[in-house]
């Protein structure tokens, strides 16, 4: 193989408070022709820094302070800007975090996936549309022959991660930089990318730079792993051996497995009435019908963990419990009063009992408002404080969420870490003094370290401010983690729910059984064993059956 990426020496620097700080701190890389390596380390650590700067890219306010980039002879760090443009998108790719904020909502998928190729003369818009869809097919998405026509909102995450990276396939390109293409995707879905990205990696002998926090997810696509803490190099190996035995200290805690898990607490008091109740629930998107006879509680200072792959009816149950969308049959019930079905015509008191915390905390924060403005709003809203106390309530809030005020009152959601902001909107959520928090996948876009630190965080609330939480996850480690009780949704049914004990307990729902079988496991033969298990010929075919 020959050498395509080569870097070294590379320091990085990031502009704050008008002086230039180190992210990057000589860090060294070499990329073969055909190779994958996985860039880990947990939040902070330059992994995405490091993935665009073999590139020539960085974002604004970062520069490359010194050191070499060089991709197939070519210097990238020198390169003039038109012949980076000749580069990018064309013999390096890029594949974002999240598909969903990195298409263009107004144009077709179809629209943005020949945009490259014509625009680099590759291939003709015709010719683009034909290899198209013949990508969607190598990717298993359903309907190649008319996905792509939809619109981004049209289809489902996993599915347009995968869109995503027949985007960045559609050049045929010598290098891909993967940027957590998996994160937020539920373990069955991501099974299907995994497979999929190592098939048509394989195929035409791309490079990847593969970055994650997901050691297990590491181990199935890399050839070598190099682990960044803080912006330096702690140790680099192929994965095998990295896995067996890491030589560094901080490379072993990052091995450990999560150590953070609630203490059960006792049975629920029978006869003891919900703070929410969700009876007998249908709803439909239009004429589609999405939920069919949903039903569960959750009492006072327990975590109900609401489990299913993506399109299993998590979220659309969330939407109805809120009034976002009315159920058509069935009601919710709260402390065992029926509420409105449409959120419209609910009351301040019945509003404010029921509040979210979103998955993607970049999407869901104002990025023009300070995060004192941001927490400030439902504050007022609710309890109509103006003034010295809604500043003094504000700062409380941001003492709970362990944010010290005087430091962040004023600063802007883009001066925050992911971590940070997630911490906001939890503070945004305890605004309004609830008792009921809908948790939608709060740390599926967070590192192990961070993550934890979360669930920490909402466990204490939880004590001290008795609250409710119905826990939407895709990911079984956090469940075993803070869930008290389990519910399994599966095209929009309830297939199981019970105690967490009880439901980690054999035997199982055959769909339970699927999704705790595919959970990745810290072994680099993991995917391809689970893919022969289920009868997979072809890495590609790993759309398994749904059961």
């Amino acid at each position: 193989m020959s050498t395509l990426l080569k870097i070294r020496d590379i320091r990085l620097e990031g502009r704050s408070d008008e002086q230039w700080n180190p992210i990057i701190n000589g860090v060294d890389l070499t990329l073969q022709k055909g190779e994958v390596l996985g860039l880990i380390g947990e939040s902070g650590a330059g992994k995405s820094t490091l993935g665009l700067a073999a590139m020539g890219f960085t974002r604004d306010g970062v520069r490359i302070s010194s050191g070499s980039v060089e991709f197939d002879g070519i210097d990238l760090v020198n390169a003039s800007a038109a012949v980076k443009r000749g580069l990018l998108g064309k013999r390096i790719a890029y594949v974002a975090q999240s598909a969903a904020a990195s298409f263009n909502p107004a144009h077709r998928i179809i629209e943005q996936h020949y945009e490259g190729p014509t625009q680099h003369g590759v291939m003709s818009k015709a010719d683009s549309i034909a290899d198209g869809v013949e990508l969607y097919g190598k990717l298993r998405l359903p309907n190649p022959d008319e996905i792509g026509f939809r619109y981004p909102h049209q289809v489902s995450g996993g599915q347009l991660q995968r869109a995503m990276t027949a985007m960045a396939m559609a050049c045929r390109p010598d290098l891909i930089i993967f940027d957590e293409p998996t994160t937020a995707l539920d373990v069955t879905t991501q099974i299907e990318v995994l497979a999929s990205i190592r098939e048509i990696v394989e195929e035409y002998d791309t490079a990847a730079i593969y970055i994650t926090h997901d050691l297990a997810v590491v181990a199935q696509m890399a050839d070598q792993i190099k682990v960044l803490l803080k912006g330096d190099e702690v140790e680099t190996a192929d994965t095998r051996t990295m896995l067996a035995a890491p030589t560094q200290e901080y490379t072993k805690s990052l091995w450990a497995v999560r150590s953070f898990e609630r203490p059960t607490k006792p049975a629920v008091n029978t006869g003891a009435v919900p703070v929410v109740s969700v009876r007998n629930v249908d709803a439909a998107y239009g004429t589609v019908p999405v939920l069919h006879d949903v039903s569960f509680d959750i009492h006072e200072g327990r975590t109900v963990a609401v489990v299913g792959e993506s399109g299993s009816g998590k979220s659309t149950t969330a939407r109805c419990i809120t009034g976002l969308l009315p159920p058509k049959a069935g009601e919710i019930a709260f402390d065992g009063n029926v509420l409105p079905a449409d959120y419209r015509k609910r009351d301040k008191s019945q509003l404010r009992q029921a509040q979210m915390i979103y998955q993607m905390a970049d999407t869901a924060l104002n990025p023009r408002m300070s995060i004192g403005n941001i927490i400030s709003r439902p504050v007022q809203f609710y309890t109509g404080l103006t003034g010295k106390a809604l500043r003094a309530r504000v700062d409380s809030l941001l003492d709970q969420i362990e944010l010290e005020p005087t430091q962040y009152y004023n600063r802007l959601p883009s001066e925050l870490s992911g971590g940070q902001k997630q911490r906001i909107g939890i503070a945004r959520a305890l605004a309004a003094e609830p008792k009921f928090i809908i948790c939608d996948e709060v740390t599926s876009a967070l590192d192990q370290l961070v993550a934890e630190g979360i669930l920490r965080l909402l466990a204490k609330l939880q004590d001290e401010l008795k609250l409710s939480y119905m826990f939407i996850t895709h990911d079984l480690a956090t469940v075993r983690a803070i869930a008290d009780e389990v519910v399994v949704m599966k095209d929009g049914r309830v297939v199981e729910q019970g105690e967490k004990k009880a439901m980690f307990t054999p035997p199982h729902h055959a769909y339970t059984d699927l999704l705790l079988s595919s959970v990745p496991e810290m072994d680099p033969d993991w995917l391809t064993n689970l893919l022969q298990e289920r009868g997979v010929d072809n890495i590609g075919d790993a759309a398994v059956d749904k059961m």
